[in-house]
């Protein structure tokens, strides 16, 4: 019998990976980036927008608040739009869920996506918490320029980690990146110094990651509109224990057998070829325009310019004889869905569907996935007819560093012969498109934040948003004051 292998048990310094996210958070000075800051201020007003309109949702709402009946919290976080005063952890969790529930807030897309203002929950409630701690204590609480600061740190770790890693290739979700940012951040928010910050991120990163499988059929269902909620609250969580002195673990990723790379990344080397800097936050995508699962975006502008074009030639959707939908590898990949849709969650990340309302309804909103709207038989009679393809064009430049295009064609053919076609390589939220995005996402904001909150109030955040001075300057406790309902 051959003698078992003798391990090494010396402790390796912490994995390069985890160490370079550590010393950006540490020491990166991200307000060197005038125009990182500014968007990390229209960031957060549509984040939090975002989190108010879906209070107007039971399938959300019935999911906030404490984890059990009277666990509240004086002097805790507050969660926007509500009356709830929780522990900074559950307030993460009920934000980052709000944020998320429709599938509205910003986006990211690169070999891996997902939406970094997800980490927004994890930041605005431990800010918020800190604040109201200091404020009582008669200390000086932080400013909203700390949650800035904060924003453009978690958009640039969980979107540089994106770039080149593929973590949905194997089968892992994105918010896993929510985690590591959130981690990384409080961890920083919270004090701690450079080693009780990496003992924080390398939990992490031990902590693995939920499997895609609530995404995509025939699994699809809502647990995807809480699960970033679940991964800022966890990394906050994380950020806390090792305050308290909680140990780390420094081959977290490259351990071999043991570590994330052998167990959830097939053996293969994370590749990072950016540095850290500001520029997730510089390039990211807002979600304007649509509900909708972002790869889809472009497609349904594309539907609902050729719904107006239909109506100019008299068209009908009963003339329609195909619908040829051209996409990116990703959005094939993942949103190119047939057979029956059962539910909001499914609908959202449905290619066809939301092509579908556009072409019939000539506009798209949340409440267009809901059941008695799916009913109608014209959204399966037009589904029946489409094909979608990948386009190799828009698959290489959405991931070309210079254009992150996210291009969609929709062309349809007509019984009688005839044909129309409609492209569009970016959508309204992009960098390529922020002149035109920017009013519309501040309408949007507007919409949003007057449909929840006194007229007072509302009018007193409008103020101190329209000015990025006001903004950083403004005390988060004072703030968030504003959104108690």
């Amino acid at each position: 019998m051959s003698k078992a292998a003798v391990l090494d048990a010396s402790r390796p310094d912490f994995d390069k990976v985890i160490q370079d996210i550590v010393d950006y958070v540490m020491s990166y000075d991200v307000t060197q980036s005038d125009e990182a800051m500014e968007t990390a201020r229209y960031c957060w007003m549509d984040t939090i927008g975002c989190g108010l309109f879906a209070l107007n949702y039971p399938a959300c709402t019935k999911m906030l608040g404490p984890v059990v009946p009277g666990a509240t919290m004086q002097n805790g976080a507050r969660v926007p739009g509500t009356s709830y005063e929780l522990d900074p952890v559950r307030a993460a969790w009920n934000i980052g869920a709000m944020v998320r529930w429709l599938d509205f807030n910003d986006t990211w897309l690169a070999a891996e996506w997902g939406h970094p203002s997800d980490n927004l929950g994890a930041i605005q409630a431990l800010a918020d918490y800190q604040s109201q701690q200091r404020a009582s204590r008669g200390e000086t609480p932080l400013t909203m320029k700390d949650v800035l600061i904060a924003m453009v740190q978690a958009h640039e770790v969980q979107g540089v980690l994106a770039l080149e890693n593929c973590f949905n290739c194997v089968g892992l979700d994105h918010v896993m990146l929510v985690r590591i940012a959130s981690t990384a951040v409080a961890a920083r928010m919270l004090g701690c110094n450079r080693d009780e910050t990496l003992n924080a991120v390398s939990h992490a990163w031990i902590d693995g990651s939920s499997l895609r499988t609530y995404r995509h059929a025939p699994n699809t269902g809502s647990r995807k509109s809480w699960a970033a909620g679940d991964a800022s609250a966890r990394g906050l969580f994380l950020a806390l224990m090792a305050q308290r002195g909680e140990m780390g673990y420094p081959s977290a990723i490259t351990a071999p057998t043991w570590g994330f790379r052998d167990v959830s990344f097939k053996g293969e080397d994370l590749v990072l070829n950016q540095p850290y800097e500001t520029y997730t936050m510089e390039n990211i995508l807002f979600k304007i325009s649509f509900p909708a699962e972002f790869h889809a975006q472009t497609a349904v502008e594309a539907a609902i310019t050729l719904n107006g074009q239909m109506q100019q030639q008299g068209k009908s959707l009963d003339d329609i004889e195909s619908i040829l939908i051209e996409t990116q590898e990703s959005g094939d990949r993942i949103i190119n869905k047939t057979g029956p849709l059962d539910n909001p969650a499914d609908r959202d990340h449905c290619m066809q569907y939301m092509v579908s309302i556009g072409l019939i309804k000539g506009s798209l909103q949340a409440e267009d996935y809901e059941d008695d709207v799916a009913a109608d038989p014209r959204i399966e009679a037009l589904r029946s007819k489409m094909t979608v393809r990948e386009n190799e064009r828009f698959t290489r430049e959405y991931l070309e560093a210079d254009k992150r295009a996210i291009g969609n064609a929709i062309e349809i053919t007509f019984k009688d012969g005839s044909s129309i076609k409609e492209s569009v390589d970016y959508p309204v939220g992009h960098r390529r498109r922020r002149s035109e995005g920017i009013p519309l996402l501040k309408e949007k904001f507007e919409r949003y934040l007057r449909g929840c909150l006194s007229q007072k109030n509302a009018d007193a955040v409008l103020a101190i948003c329209a000015s990025q001075a006001a903004f950083e300057q403004t005390r988060v406790n004072d703030m968030m004051d504003l959104f108690v309902v």
